[in-house]
């Protein structure tokens, strides 16, 4: 990081550069990114985007980018295993938010990351009726599609449609916890070490686990139903959304759902 923060803070045009993920939550390890994220001028911004991989060379030996030519990101992964994820923003791009109430600031021109750190610990996460709307259907689509996909011998897709409604679940565990869920599809922190999770939440993940056998994926399926009616009922209740329990059970109904599960 030394290599990183000399060549940064050197540059004229950059007015920030701070550290998100686990090096912000001061709780990373040997394995873990270097989140990187880095303040640039509004009127260079553009050049130090287009310029990003071969700004990337100047701190390690690249073994390879993991890039898409159009985005303000870069993952660049180098020779010692390290891995470096570098955004690039301007600072009108930057707001409070609570995913930015823990970071590390190595260099601020005008204290506005400061002031942007310090209107970012002053927020907490609530999930919003849109977000438990959006996430309950989901969870609806990844049952039925389960079953499709059984059906018609897509056992892959099935079961990454169970893994889907597994990490559904993880992140209505988040929401009812109040920590901001992982972008959706990211598994993150959800095990190990620096996971949020209860010991028999950790226990439930692990029984919902399933092989390419049809009946498992099914058992699989109907075990997490009612952790599913659980947390519905939790989320509802949080944002007044009406629960519907006749909707919901004709929604299951559609399904092989065991009536051990309801």
């Amino acid at each position: 990081m030394n290599a990183i923060e000399l060549d940064l803070k050197n540059d004229k045009n950059i007015l920030g550069i701070f550290y998100g993920g686990s090096i912000g939550n001061r709780n990373s390890d040997l394995y873990s990114d270097i989140d990187l994220r880095i303040v640039v001028k509004d009127e260079f911004f553009e050049e130090y985007r287009l310029n990003k991989k071969q700004r990337a060379k100047n701190w390690g030996n690249v073994l390879f980018f993991e890039d898409f030519p159009w985005a303000t990101y870069s993952v660049v992964h180098y020779d010692t295993f390290m891995k470096v994820d570098s955004f690039y923003y301007r600072c009108e791009d930057l707001q409070p938010s609570v995913w930015l109430n823990n970071i590390k600031i190595i260099y601020d021109n005008d204290s506005f990351l400061k002031r942007l750190l310090e209107k970012s610990t002053e927020l907490s996460y609530i999930p919003s009726l849109q977000e438990v709307e959006i996430w309950r259907t989901k969870v609806f689509a990844y049952l039925h599609e389960i079953y499709r996909r059984i059906m018609r011998n897509e056992l892959y897709y099935a079961l990454r449609c169970l893994d889907d409604l597994r990490l559904s679940l993880v992140t209505a565990w988040h929401m009812e916890l109040g920590y901001p869920p992982n972008s959706f599809g990211d598994w993150t922190k959800v095990e190990g070490e620096r996971s949020h999770l209860y010991d028999w939440q950790l226990k439930l993940l692990e029984e919902w686990y399933s092989n390419r056998e049809p009946d498992n994926i099914l058992k699989a399926m109907n075990s997490m139903i009612p952790e599913f009616i659980r947390l519905h009922q939790i989320l509802c209740d949080k944002v007044k959304l009406d629960v519907d329990s006749e909707w919901i059970e004709r929604i299951l109904k559609k399904v092989p759902i065991s009536k051990d599960f309801m």
